[in-house]
């Protein structure tokens, strides 16, 4: 993924990481799609960046991915990046059967979408000279935080699904990219005053900075993440879960 000149569509974009890094790469030179659910933040974010195109994008609807392809596909032909951000995180105890609406509804958002999303757009990208694909799993795919576990298994599973879709468009010009992130302060999981998540602008210039250094990396890993992702390579696995363990919604 190159730094500049691209055409970037960040579902999920209009909070947090996702509209961080759209303001981050629209202020490079790129043209930028922001798309979400919310029509009010679409049309805030278009009155305050001016330049930057917003999308109404329901990733649990397969109509509102398809119409969005559509839209974009007349409007964007040019696209060639395509960040799947979208996601939630909620506390669930699995010992109360009220846990499943949860459960299913972060497998549709954070797993099924990314799915349906990639799927709807990579025929677009595909047509590209070279194009990448963004996807976004969490520290938490391989040391869980128990008090979600279902958000913890849909991050693992897209870990596990990019890494297929990485060797599956391994002969075309679409790159695979994961981005990792670990906590940080958005509005995920309420942790935008926590002091024990990543300041926001910090992530963003870190992975600004990764991105610029090696524009064509498996995984964006900030070193807050790295204890994480390394955990079970480096024996300190146990120690971090029970860690997580302590931490309570």
């Amino acid at each position: 993924m190159k730094s500049t000149g691209n055409t970037v569509l960040v579902s999920g974009g209009t909070s947090g990481i996702g509209l961080g890094l759209a303001l981050r790469w629209h202020a490079a030179g790129n043209t930028v799609v922001v798309a979400g659910r919310r029509q009010d933040l679409l049309e805030r974010i278009a009155a305050e960046h001016p330049g930057i195109a917003t999308l109404q994008l329901d990733v649990t609807d397969p109509a509102s991915i398809a119409a969005a392809a559509a839209t974009v596909a007349e409007r964007h032909p040019q696209l060639d990046v395509l960040v799947a951000m979208s996601g939630i995180m909620l506390p669930e105890d699995l010992r109360d059967p009220a846990h499943l609406a949860v459960a299913e509804a972060t497998v549709q958002t954070n797993l099924l979408g990314t799915i349906r999303l990639t799927s709807a757009f990579l025929p677009q990208l595909l047509r590209q000279p070279a194009a990448t694909v963004m996807t976004v799993s969490s520290g938490l795919a391989f040391v869980p935080l128990p008090v979600t576990p279902t958000y913890n298994a849909t991050k693992a599973a897209v870990h596990s699904w990019t890494e297929s879709l990485r060797v599956q468009l391994a002969d075309t010009g679409v790159q695979v990219v994961e981005l990792v992130p670990p906590a940080v302060r958005t509005a995920l999981m309420g942790q935008q005053e926590s002091a024990a998540a990543m300041p926001l602008e910090e992530f963003l210039d870190e992975v600004t900075a990764i991105l610029a250094a090696d524009p064509d990396p498996r995984e964006v890993l900030v070193e807050r993440v790295r204890p994480l992702r390394t955990a079970e390579a480096a024996g300190h696995y146990d120690e971090l879960l029970g860690a997580l363990s302590r931490w309570s919604a």
